[in-house]
């Protein structure tokens, strides 16, 4: 049975902030090594996660693990995402699809504000 994996991200009018995505999405695809890994915004930009979910169905996929890069649990993750799988089982009857947990608090996150807070002390010579 052919997984599939979909990051589903916010989506911004920033391209930046939907290109920092896609780069994430990528180096998540290369660590995990599954064949079928799509990118998906929830609003602002496209795909959206309708595309994104057909996207991936297009590829082959019988299941699909979504994935919600998504910092906090909020109203997308708690209702607009699984509303969202929900209106794709409707097209898709027979596709297995579950939502896995958003980002939330974590160890390596922590790292990453630390080692961003030392890149700006270091550049503004605060040490």
């Amino acid at each position: 049975m052919k997984t599939a994996i979909l990051m589903m991200a916010h989506g911004s009018r920033i391209a930046e902030a939907n290109g920092a995505a896609r780069e994430v999405a990528a180096m998540v695809k290369e660590m995990t090594g599954f064949e079928i890994f799509e990118v998906s915004f929830r609003e602002l930009h496209e795909p959206n996660i309708q595309q994104g979910i057909d996207a991936c169905v297009a590829r082959g996929a019988e299941r699909i693990l979504l994935m919600p890069y998504f910092l906090f649990m909020g109203a997308h993750v708690q209702h607009d995402l699984p509303e969202e799988i929900e209106e794709a089982q409707k097209r898709h009857p027979n596709l297995i699809m579950e939502m896995g947990g958003h980002l939330g608090a974590h160890r390596k996150l922590a790292e990453i504000e630390a080692e961003r807070i030392g890149e700006v002390i270091e550049r503004l010579g605060w040490r």
